[in-house]
C-alpha cells in the first residue's frame, strides 16, 4: 500500500491513536500502583509509629526508653532498611533501632507539634534512600513532657522496586493489548472500506457493459455517493443519445450533397467528360469514405457498452444487401453462423464493421465469398474468406500491428478495413488476416454475449 491509500492513512492514524492511548495507560497505571505501594507502606509505617508511641517509658533511671520494642525482626537486623528512631528536643537525644547498626538519622525538623504524621525522603546508611514516616508529639508529664520527633523509615529502593517489577510485568500486557487492537483497527478499516471496493466493482462491471447502474445495496454513508453517479451516468446516457442524434443528422447531411454530386459525375461522363469525371468521382469516394470513419468514430466515443447483437442476423442483412450490388450478384455465398452466436457489440457497430469486410472480399473474390461464425470460450469469433488473390506473404504480419491503420498501410485496403480497426478495437476485439488457398481470411474476435 502507498501512502496515497487511504486504507493506509486510517491503520496508520489508528494504530498511533493505539499507542498514544495505551503509553498513556502505561504511566497512568504506573502511578496509580506507586501511589498504592505508598499507601500500603505508609499504612505499616503508620502502624509501627503507634506502636513506638504507645510504648514510649522512663526506665528506672529517668531515661526515655521503649517497652517493649516493635517485634519485627529487621528491627534488629543490621541495615535490614527498615529503621526507627525517636529524637527528643531540645539536647536532641536519640533512641534507635539496632537495624541502624552505629548511623543515626537526620531527621527533618517540623513546624508544629501537630500529632500528624508526615512523609519525607532522607539519605540513609550506605547512602541509601529512606522513605520517613514523622510525627512531632508532646510527651506527657509522666513521661517528662518534652518535645519528641518519633520517625519510621523504610529503603525507598523497596518501593521503587516494586513499582519497577509491576512497570515490567504491565508493559508485555499493554504490547499483547495493542496488537489486538492494531488487528481489530484492520479490520474494522476491511469492514468499512469494503463498500467502496464494491463500488470499485460495480463501476467496473459498468464500463465493461455488464451492468448499467450503481443502483443500491449500500450502506447510507455511501448509498448517496452511489446515488449521485447513477444520477450522473443517466445523464451522460442522455447525452450520449442526443450525440448519436446529432452524428445520424451529420451523416444525412453529408451524404446528401454527395449523392447529389454522384449525380454531377454521371451526368458529366455522359457528357463524355469521363476523365474529369472519374478525378471528381475519386475524390468524392475518399470524402465518403473519411466522413464514415469520422462518424463511426463519433458514434463508438457514446457507445453503450452494454450492448449486444446477434451475430447471424446481422450477416444475413448483409449479404442480402450484398447479393444486390454488382460484385455480390456475380458470386456464391456460403454463410454459417449459429443462431444463438452473440457478440458484446452494438448491432449498428457490427453491421458497419462485418460490411466492410464482406465488401473487400466481394471486391477480390473471383466465385466464392465465405462467412463463418463460432463459439470460442469468452470470444464470439467470425471469419470472412474469399478466393481472391489474398496478401503478399511478406506483407501479411505487418498488414495489422496494434494501432496501425491500414488506409496508411499499403495494402490497397483502403479506409474501409481501417474503420473495421477502429470498431473492433473500440469493443475490445481482434482482428487479423491470413492467406488461405486461394484468398483471404479475415478473422474478427469479439467478446461473446448471451444469446439475443
Amino acid at each position: 500500500m502507498s501512502l496515497g491509500s487511504l486504507r493506509l492513512r486510517l491503520l496508520l492514524a489508528g494504530a498511533l491513536s493505539i499507542l498514544v492511548a495505551l503509553s498513556l495507560a502505561a504511566v497512568g497505571l504506573t502511578l496509580l500502583f506507586k501511589q498504592h505501594v505508598e499507601r500500603r507502606v505508609d499504612a505499616e509505617l503508620t502502624v509501627y509509629l503507634n506502636q513506638l508511641a504507645a510504648n514510649l517509658a522512663l526506665s528506672p533511671s529517668g531515661e526515655l526508653s521503649i517497652d517493649p520494642p516493635p517485634a519485627d525482626p529487621r528491627f534488629d537486623e543490621p541495615l535490614s532498611g527498615l529503621y526507627w528512631q525517636i529524637t527528643v528536643e531540645p539536647n536532641g537525644k536519640s533512641l534507635r533501632s539496632r537495624s541502624l547498626w552505629d548511623s543515626v538519622l537526620t531527621l527533618p525538623q517540623e513546624a508544629a507539634v501537630d500529632d500528624v504524621s508526615h512523609r519525607h525522603m532522607i539519605a540513609g546508611p550506605g547512602g541509601s534512600e529512606l522513605y520517613l514516616l514523622q510525627r512531632r508529639i508532646q510527651l506527657p508529664p509522666r513521661l517528662g513532657g518534652k518535645t519528641t520527633r518519633i520517625a519510621v523509615a523504610w529503603n525507598a529502593e523497596e518501593v521503587k522496586k516494586s513499582v519497577a517489577d509491576f512497570r515490567s510485568a504491565l508493559l508485555p500486557f499493554l504490547a499483547l493489548i495493542g496488537l489486538l487492537l492494531i488487528a481489530a483497527s484492520w479490520a474494522q478499516v476491511s469492514i468499512g472500506l469494503r463498500p467502496l471496493t464494491a463500488v470499485r466493482q460495480k463501476l467496473a462491471a459498468i464500463r465493461s457493459g455488464k451492468a448499467r447502474r450503481l443502483e443500491t445495496g449500500f450502506p447510507n454513508e455511501v448509498l448517496p455517493l452511489a446515488e449521485e453517479i447513477d444520477a450522473l451516468l443517466d445523464k451522460q446516457e442522455n447525452a450520449v443519445e442526443k450525440a448519436r442524434g446529432r452524428a445520424a443528422d451529420l451523416a444525412h447531411g453529408f451524404k446528401t450533397p454527395l449523392q447529389v454530386l454522384n449525380g454531377e459525375i454521371e451526368r458529366l461522363r455522359n457528357k463524355g467528360e469521363k476523365e474529369i469525371a472519374a478525378d471528381i468521382s475519386s475524390i468524392a469516394e475518399t470524402m465518403r469514405r473519411h466522413v464514415d470513419r469520422e462518424l463511426a468514430r463519433a458514434r463508438l466515443s457514446y457507445a453503450a457498452k452494454d450492448a449486444t447483437a446477434n451475430v447471424k442476423s446481422v450477416v444475413d442483412r448483409i449479404v442480402r444487401v450484398m447479393e444486390r450490388t454488382p460484385n455480390g450478384r456475380r458470386l456464391l455465398w456460403t454463410v454459417d453462423v449459429p443462431a444463438d452466436l452473440s457478440a458484446r457489440i452494438d448491432t449498428d457497430d457490427l453491421a458497419e464493421a462485418l460490411g466492410n469486410v464482406v465488401e473487400n472480399a466481394a471486391r477480390h473474390a473471383k466465385k466464392l465469398v465465405s462467412i463463418c461464425g463460432s463459439h470460442d470460450g469468452q470470444d464470439a469469433v467470425v471469419t470472412v474468406s474469399d478466393d481472391g488473390p489474398g496478401i503478399a506473404a511478406e506483407r501479411v504480419s505487418d498488414v495489422l500491428p496494434r494501432g496501425a491503420r491500414l488506409d496508411t498501410s499499403g495494402s490497397g485496403a483502403g479506409l474501409g478495413l481501417a474503420i473495421v480497426t477502429d470498431i473492433v478495437d473500440a469493443w475490445n476485439g481482434r482482428l487479423s488476416f491470413d492467406n488461405g488457398s486461394p484468398g483471404l481470411i479475415v478473422t474478427m474476435r469479439l467478446p461473446q454475449a448471451p444469446a439475443v
